[in-house]
């Protein structure tokens, strides 16, 4: 019998996005079930209120079904996604902004076939860019990611580009985490979830997507609105884990106080110094820091914001 894949698309109001990716995909299915040895479906989860994505998915159904999702937030999109593919072997997310390279998927799905079907394969993501960038953004790196040979243990992933084994979530009963609504994290949550069980996630270097960077995020005051949130995230997800979660409590409240001491410190030198990467740098670990204290403290942060 075919192993069977699932595609989930999360999407939000980006019809035209959407357009282009969902042909993309459409062929890198038809190529990995050419073999005989796969049956993928794409599934399309739209959080809009006004169901705006299913027009694009009718062009092309049956290959794409069309799912709405009525529950704002990501977390809500994505349990979604792992029910509707409550019958199938993998599950493969990709965002809605993001672009497959060619062979993506069968890398993807050959990496997880290669080495023993572990519980997750994280794929490579590479940032392109709308416009010009600030110079700060440059010189911080901030959309340049961590790479690895394939086959490296992760201890957690985004669910950026990333393939799941459904029979590792069913056998700990794991989804992703509703009640995270619009705040963020519940990627983290999962993946660390299974790893911390003493399940595999694996590098995959050849599974690359392209993330389509628009102008509004090339700017200061998202990067360090994303790093507050990454770190209000962190403290989050770490004192879910914890046996005494008030003293866990504490030790991150310190630790991001720290984070926004050497965070000050450094952008205060790197200013001194005209070295702009370090200013860049230090301002953000600043922020991760206060993101860090306000999540050890219980307080939400809410990323995925709607206008």
């Amino acid at each position: 019998m075919p192993v069977s894949v699932v595609i989930g698309v999360l999407t939000y109001r980006r019809t035209q996005q959407l357009q282009s990716l969902l042909p993309q995909l459409v062929a890198q299915a038809e190529e990995l079930d050419a073999s005989g040895r796969y049956r993928t479906e794409v599934v399309v989860v739209d959080n809009d209120p006004d169901a705006g994505a299913a027009a694009v998915v009718a062009s092309l159904a049956p290959r794409v079904r069309h799912v709405h999702e009525e529950v704002p937030g990501i977390a809500n999109g994505r349990a979604r996604a792992v029910s509707e593919a409550q019958t199938a072997d993998v599950l493969v997310f990709i965002d809605d902004d993001e672009e497959p390279r060619p062979g993506w998927l069968t890398s993807l799905v050959g990496t997880w076939a290669e080495h023993g079907r572990p519980a997750g394969v994280v794929g490579r993501v590479t940032p392109t860019y709308a416009g010009t960038t600030d110079p700060w953004i440059d010189a911080g790196g901030f959309f340049r990611r961590r790479q690895h040979p394939t086959g490296t243990p992760v201890a957690a992933a985004s669910s950026a580009n990333l393939l799941l084994d459904l029979t590792a979530l069913r056998e700990m009963g794991l989804t992703f985490d509703r009640g995270l609504g619009l705040r963020g994290g519940e990627d983290t949550l999962l993946t660390e979830s299974l790893t911390r069980s003493g399940r595999v996630l694996v590098w995959c270097a050849e599974a690359e997507v392209i993330d389509h960077i628009p102008p509004e995020r090339m700017n200061r005051r998202w990067v360090l609105r994303r790093a507050y949130s990454h770190g209000a995230v962190s403290s989050r997800v770490a004192v879910g884990f914890a046996e005494r979660p008030g003293t866990l409590r504490l030790r991150l409240a310190g630790l991001g106080a720290g984070r926004v001491v050497a965070g000050l410190g450094q952008a205060a030198v790197g200013r001194l110094m005209g070295r702009l990467g370090w200013r860049a740098r230090g301002w953000r670990l600043a922020y991760r820091g206060s993101g860090m204290l306000v999540g050890a403290l219980g307080r939400d942060v809410t990323e995925y914001r709607r206008h």
